[in-house]
């Protein structure tokens, strides 16, 4: 297999939001754990910028066009939560180049898997609204971009991101060509996600929102992976997966109530490393979210670990936990009669 690819680029360092809690310290310290770590058997590489045909396949050219003026002109705050500086706009195309490059990467088979982490994060970003620290939702582009030049016929995108992402949702909601799986703590920022959403039109049952309580573990967020992600994964077929990859579900992140441990996080990688390996589809990761950063950088050092073979081979037999039960007769109820075979 060939070596998997770590992408990144150093504009993600220059976007200055201020006192915040997307820093570029989140960067430095994934980069200084992975270093600590010689890297885990990673190949390193540098993102190239989205090119404006990439973005414009989820952004109209008005709102690029603001988001790169805005920057132009030293930056301010879009809302309470999103600033901007001079820079951000170089480091949003980085971020969105790097997540249509990890796509590209994997498909080709230039690499066994990508991880692409960049700041800002993207999956909040609507069309045309930022939001929730993102500007550019870069997972989406990347969707879009395999869509639309990679040959793929279907993307599956898992977030698992602590934050309902609200904006991916709503790009993905009436196509059928995306299957998009959220797993979020509920209630929290942004409000949206319901199990009730699934999609509109051509997409109705495409959108699977799985809202956990705040206080939920690893026994929760593994289960709702293994018993509901990787089996979407067999029953949609997709040509490529991409994990919107927050850590800020981890007990010690300050933004949210959830428990998973490194361990937890390391765990749902395995299931889903297996479940495309199975299945002969490429994985590709996004960095999204993660505040503490301890948390964080073990986080993301543990699932490359284990999507670079490091680590052992096959992930510990999961319980069904009541939740994700209850999402699997759901799902079966739908379009997805094969959850409702007890995998």
């Amino acid at each position: 297999m060939s070596a998997p690819v770590f992408l990144s680029h150093a504009s993600s360092l220059a976007h200055d939001p201020g006192p915040h809690p997307e820093q570029a310290a989140r960067l430095e310290a994934i980069e200084r754990e992975l270093s600590l770590r010689r890297w885990l058997g990673w190949d390193r590489a540098e993102s190239p910028e989205a090119t404006v045909e990439q973005l414009l396949r989820v952004h109209p050219q008005a709102y690029v066009d603001w988001i790169r003026d805005l920057c132009a002109q030293g930056g301010g705050a879009i809302d309470l939560d999103t600033v901007v500086s001079a820079r951000s706009y170089e480091a949003a195309l980085h971020g969105a180049g790097g997540a249509c490059a990890a796509a590209s990467l994997v498909v080709s088979g230039e690499a066994g898997c990508a991880f692409s982490a960049h700041r800002p994060p993207g999956h909040h970003a609507e069309p045309a609204k930022a939001m929730g620290f993102c500007l550019f939702n870069s997972v989406a582009v990347a969707a879009r971009h395999a869509l639309a030049t990679l040959g793929v016929q279907r993307v599956m995108i898992l977030d698992w991101d602590v934050h309902h992402g609200n904006g991916t949702n709503d790009v993905f909601a009436a196509t059928d060509e995306v299957l998009f799986v959220s797993i979020h703590e509920s209630p929290l920022y942004p409000g949206t996600g319901p199990a009730s959403d699934r999609g509109v039109g051509d997409g109705d049952g495409y959108t699977v929102n799985l809202p956990v309580p705040g206080g939920s573990g690893d026994d929760v967020w593994t289960s709702m992976v293994a018993h509901v992600a990787a089996p979407l994964v067999r029953a949609f077929e997709p040509g490529l997966v991409l994990v919107s990859a927050g850590f800020d579900a981890h007990a010690r992140d300050p933004l949210a109530g959830c428990e998973v441990t490194d361990g937890g996080f390391a765990t749902m990688a395995a299931l889903m490393r297996d479940a495309c390996a199975g299945a002969g589809v490429p994985l590709a990761c996004v960095l999204e979210g993660g505040y503490d950063l301890e948390a964080l950088s073990s986080s993301v050092a543990e699932v490359m670990s284990v999507l670079s073979g490091v680590a052992p081979a096959a992930p510990p037999d999961v319980a069904v936990h009541p939740l994700a039960l209850r999402a699997q007769e759901r799902l079966a109820g739908g379009i997805w009669p094969a959850l409702g075979h007890r995998v």
